[in-house]
């Protein structure tokens, strides 16, 4: 979505400066590395960075930087407002005494919690007691009140500008800014037994190129509201900077109904969906969806969107348009002329889109478009070309002649939603996409020439759901156990059998695994894996394999079942 603005801006001739990155500073990154089996943890940060900047390449991201938390000119600029704020007497030592949830990273009362549980993560926080720096954020709280009631549009959609203003009503406290006992993270000048808390950490990533501050919008998800419209600001009036001009607070991305999360063990891979069905298709997926409300995922849907929509209605139109001209009149526009009625409409349509993007309304900006596709393909098919060329070729003439500067228009509209989309249909076209100005009007004349047309978009057969079930004793019989790999070694005279030697808390087995041509020795010792601890032993190359560890086959590539969080060898699977 923030790319999609992007790529609009820099088409409208804005200064644009698009930055996004990883937050690395906390407990999580350091359970993670361990779990995995880094003893550094900044490798590991620097693993999961690199497959991020590759994700993000694949999908056509166009960011103009990538801040990481880990980044030595990040924690100059954290530890630089933190003495700031202390400059101003906004900090002071003090002991916070209350909930913490480790998922979030953050810190709750009893009555943000459903059944004793955190909303995101459904476990209960845990309770701590600690001495920390605090943030003397009640300090803002009119100041915070007066602003949002005279820039009405500084957050946004209205219904969390509501939950802000609501929970600002009710009393703000200061906040905790560091943690005591950290292994991971920024220190606090002067204080090394301090660590910067995360949430103060990173909000102060946005500052990274000061010259680019303040941002005209800033876009961040629902559950991250408070620390974006309340501590954030806070933070930049005390140092005196300018607070953002807009934050908007998106909906989740849900798989039935439930927000993505690697701890939930419900996340969807981009690169195998942009493989299958191509990039755009997956960026049109995720544009059609609500930003104020959560979207759903399923591939089903993914896949019927790009059926119904990409190929049927705008690939349609633009297919049949090109191939008909270049059948029809050797791929020069006929001698036709504008229909000024339609062109009308189409323009209206254009400036509707602009109206919605500039209304951060993504989702409708591309309904928008999808219209104006739609209208294009009634109008093909009300004019007949095919039956009126030889009887009154005039009429074949014009509506060739508009029909391709509507394809012209889509060509301009989807170019930030779907750039790879736009590149091939302006070769096709024959013209330059320079402007977003190039969207409003009629501008191809008769004669000149477009390039050999294609299919933009293939269609797919529907993947099946998987209705077949089992009973729920049949799972129990299963006894599935933590094992932590204690050695790992090639298996002697084959190309992808490893030995290993498991521990599954207090028994130690011999494990045969297939898995040498994709995971080296190294890879997988220390890892806690799953393993079935009640398969009958089977002799494999000679040895006696006792228990099978847990993969995921994604066409031949395997992925070994690991937890997210440490657990000790044994603990059972339920």
């Amino acid at each position: 979505m923030a790319d999609i603005i992007a790529r609009w801006r820099r088409l409208k001739g804005d200064d644009v400066f698009f930055l996004t990155g990883l937050d690395e500073n906390s407990t999580k990154t350091v359970e993670a590395a361990r779990t995995q089996g880094f003893s550094d943890i900044q490798e590991y940060t620097d693993s999961i960075a690199e497959k991020w900047l590759n994700v993000w390449e694949i999908l056509n991201i166009s960011n103009d930087d990538f801040i990481r938390t880990t980044q030595a000119r990040h924690k100059r600029n954290v530890q630089e407002i933190f003495n700031k704020l202390k400059e101003r007497g906004d900090v002071y030592k003090g002991t916070y005494e209350g909930l913490y949830c480790d998922g979030c990273e953050a810190y709750y009362t009893e009555d943000e919690l459903v059944d004793g549980r955190c909303q995101l993560h459904l476990v209960p926080p845990k309770y701590v007691k600690e001495e920390n720096y605090f943030f003397r954020l009640s300090k803002y709280r009119d100041q915070l009140l007066e602003y949002i009631e005279l820039n009405p549009d500084f957050i946004q959609p209205e219904g969390r500008r509501n939950e802000v203003v609501s929970f600002l009503k009710g009393g703000l406290k200061d906040v905790s800014v560091s943690r005591p006992g950290i292994e991971w993270g920024i220190e606090i000048p002067g204080d090394p037994s301090q660590k910067a808390w995360v949430w103060f950490d990173a909000l102060v990533n946005y500052l990274v190129v000061p010259e680019h501050w303040p941002a005209d919008l800033q876009l961040i998800a629902k559950d991250i509201l408070r620390f974006h419209c309340i501590i954030w600001p806070g933070i930049l009036l005390s140092v005196g900077y300018d607070l953002p001009k807009k934050i908007f607070s998106h909906g989740f991305l849900t798989v039935g109904g439930q927000k993505i999360s690697k701890s939930l063990g419900n996340v969807v891979d981009p690169i195998y969906l942009a493989d299958k069905y191509s990039v755009d298709a997956v960026r049109y997926f995720v544009a059609r969806l609500s930003l104020t409300q959560d979207g759903d995922f399923s591939e089903i849907l993914l896949c019927t969107r790009l059926n119904d929509e990409l190929a049927d209605v705008f690939g349609n139109f633009i297919h049949r348009t090109l191939t008909f001209t270049q059948t029809n009149y050797g791929g020069k526009i006929p001698n036709g002329k504008l229909d000024q009625k339609l062109q009308k409409e189409v323009r209206e349509s254009v400036l509707k889109v602009d109206r919605l993007l500039e209304e951060v309304k993504i989702s409708h900006a591309l309904e928008e478009i999808m219209a104006i596709a739609k209208r294009g393909n009634e109008y093909f098919q009300s004019c007949k070309p095919w039956a009126a060329l030889k009887s009154e070729p005039e009429v074949t003439a014009d509506c060739i002649l508009n029909c391709v500067n509507i394809v012209k228009v889509l060509g301009v509209l989807i170019t930030p939603f779907l750039p790879a989309t736009s590149e091939k249909l302006a070769e096709q076209l024959g013209i330059k996409v320079e402007t977003w100005e190039n969207a409003k009007d009629f501008y191809i004349s008769p004669g000149h020439a477009i390039g050999k047309p294609s299919p933009l978009f293939q269609k797919f057969e529907l993947p099946k759901k998987n209705t077949s079930r089992i009973p729920f004793g049949d799972l129990e019989k299963l006894d599935l156990r933590v094992g932590k790999v204690v050695s790992a070694e090639p298996l002697a005279g084959t190309k992808k059998l490893l030995k290993l030697e498991v521990d599954i808390g207090g028994e130690k087995r011999t494990l045969v695994a297939g898995i040498a041509d994709q995971y080296s020795p190294k890879e997988i010792l220390g890892k806690s894996i799953i393993v079935v601890a009640n398969l009958e032993p089977a002799k494999i190359k000679g040895i006696l394999s006792d228990g099978m560890l847990l993969a995921a086959d994604d066409n031949g590539k395997l992925s070994i079942l690991t937890l997210d969080r440490p657990s000790k060898p044994g603990s059972k699977i339920t």
